[in-house]
């Protein structure tokens, strides 16, 4: 309980600091808005870009641990977006968004640490392997659907027109697409080049964390706290139980089922707020739930860990 909580209170903090900062009127809301704007189009995308340019395929690809982690994923999006649209009333642009809330998990800050302290250190391979996968799926599923949503009906022609220029001008997609570009040619790139793509990747989540806490100040939950519930129980309940499911009925051996386990019960992460304000669509309830999730994860995520032999 005191490492999850360790783990998790920095987050809280940075967050904290951005919220005192906006309240205190430090720093206006076009300020802000230019530092979560900074983080999604500059910081994260060189993010993306690093870590698809440095996989290794050959290794990282275990399709059973995939199968039962990315299909809880999918089945969350969907029940956040249908849920969204016909439990909640939202428009459907705004469901995708709230979906992407059930679908993108914090695999890095929460994942990766947590999986540490629980099993050590060796246990991460697996993890890595999800993380490996994890912003190009849940992206491009975020994008496709958020484009079919802005095509109003169109015929399939040309809502499929529609999301290839889209996704042809989104800079994620970009940023994703030449990674795999240069990881798949094996271009070198050079040294200093990727040292200055280093620096802004380092800054891409701090930032998004510190603008979160400003938003938070501007966005207050009201009326949104039944939703955010919804997305919560999605998250942090229906993910890991399906992968649970699934990995017991492939077999998966037990550091990769662990692994899978609870990166899947980590609080929806930061992505779903950046995603929600690329697309100016429910981004209070965005986050609300990032920061509702990652409070109640301390109590389910110790559940989880209980139910796999670590408490």
């Amino acid at each position: 309980m005191n490492a999850l909580i360790d783990i998790i209170l920095p987050v809280f903090l940075v967050v904290g600091f951005g919220f005192l900062v906006r309240w205190r009127e430090a720093l206006s809301d076009a300020a802000f808005d230019g530092l979560m704007k900074f983080s999604q189009t500059v910081a994260i995308p060189c993010l993306l870009f690093l870590a698809i340019a440095g996989l290794d395929l050959g290794e990282e690809v275990n399709i059973p641990l995939l199968i039962s982690f990315y299909s809880g994923a999918l089945i969350g999006f969907f029940g956040g977006l249908l849920g969204a649209r016909y439990l909640f009333r939202r428009p459907w642009t705004d469901a995708v968004a709230i979906g992407f809330a059930s679908l993108f998990s914090n695999s890095v800050l929460l994942g990766l640490p947590i999986t540490e302290r629980a099993f050590g250190a060796d246990a991460l391979a697996s993890n890595y392997a999800i993380i490996a996968f994890h912003a190009p799926f849940c992206y491009s599923v975020g994008i496709i659907a958020m484009e079919i949503a802005r095509t109003n009906g169109s015929g399939p022609a040309q809502t499929l027109r529609q999301i290839v220029r889209s996704m042809s001008r989104n800079v994620l997609v970009m940023a994703i697409a030449a990674g795999f570009v240069v990881n798949l040619t094996g271009l070198a790139l050079p040294g200093v080049l990727t040292e200055a793509l280093s620096l802004m990747a380092r800054a891409a989540l701090p930032t998004a964390l510190f603008a979160l806490g400003g938003v938070l100040y501007v966005y207050r939950p009201e009326g949104d706290l039944k939703i955010v519930a919804y997305l919560c129980i999605l998250s942090l309940i229906v993910h890991p139980a399906i992968t649970w499911s699934l990995g017991s009925l492939q077999g998966l051996e037990t550091g990769a089922f662990r692994s899978a386990i609870l990166t899947a019960a980590s609080a929806p992460g930061i992505n779903a707020y950046v995603f929600a304000s690329f697309y100016g669509v429910g981004k209070r309830i965005a986050a609300t739930t990032v920061l509702a999730g990652t409070a109640l994860s301390v109590f389910t995520v110790w559940g989880w860990l209980a139910l796999l032999g670590a408490s």
